[in-house]
């Protein structure tokens, strides 16, 4: 399987499962308003939408970093010499592929932390409303590897990365 074929796959998958949460949590909110109007608020209402919004967040976060719509610099480090966007470019990616590496790891020792424990207002195990740490975490570290051939190759051509020409095109 080629990286595009297998980059193109992950995009779905997880454009999929942000839309599912985006939707449920749309849901959820919905619910939560219709009812409190009516006078009749749902105990689990608050707990679980704040968990369904950390969802959204970790899931999308993975996303926007495949299509690579994180804020950056990009003016300025392909403004550089060669030699210095180069040590810039992977002195980034490894510090953002470290920190997520960490947030895993640390995201399984809270699940672990957590384990026995439910939700205040519904029976549901913490540590599966937690597990979004260490899974988006892990799904974020994948979107940066899937990306890192072409993100060298950018840097070592000195061409700007596309979302960059996208922002300089629309302003012309």
């Amino acid at each position: 399987m080629s990286l595009v074929k297998l980059r193109s796959g992950f995009e779905w998958l997880l454009e999929v499962i942000t839309m599912f949460l985006v939707v449920s949590l749309t849901v959820v909110v919905l619910l939560g308003v219709t009812f409190r109007f009516a006078g009749n608020s749902l105990a689990w209402y608050d707990e679980v939408a704040a968990v369904m919004l950390a969802w959204v967040t970790y899931y999308g976060a993975a996303l926007a970093a495949l299509k690579r719509a994180h804020i950056s610099v990009p003016g300025f480090v392909y403004s550089q010499a060669r030699a210095v966007r180069m040590v810039l470019v992977v002195l980034g990616e490894a510090i953002t592929i470290t920190f997520f590496v960490l947030l895993a790891i640390y995201g399984v020792y809270v699940i672990s932390v957590l384990s026995g424990s439910t939700l205040v207002s519904v029976p549901i195990p913490t540590a599966v409303t937690q597990s979004t740490i260490p899974i988006g975490a892990a799904l974020f570290v994948i979107a940066e590897l899937l990306n890192l051939p072409d993100i060298l190759r950018e840097a070592w051509d000195g061409r700007k990365p596309p979302s960059e020409q996208d922002i300089v095109e629309e302003m012309q």
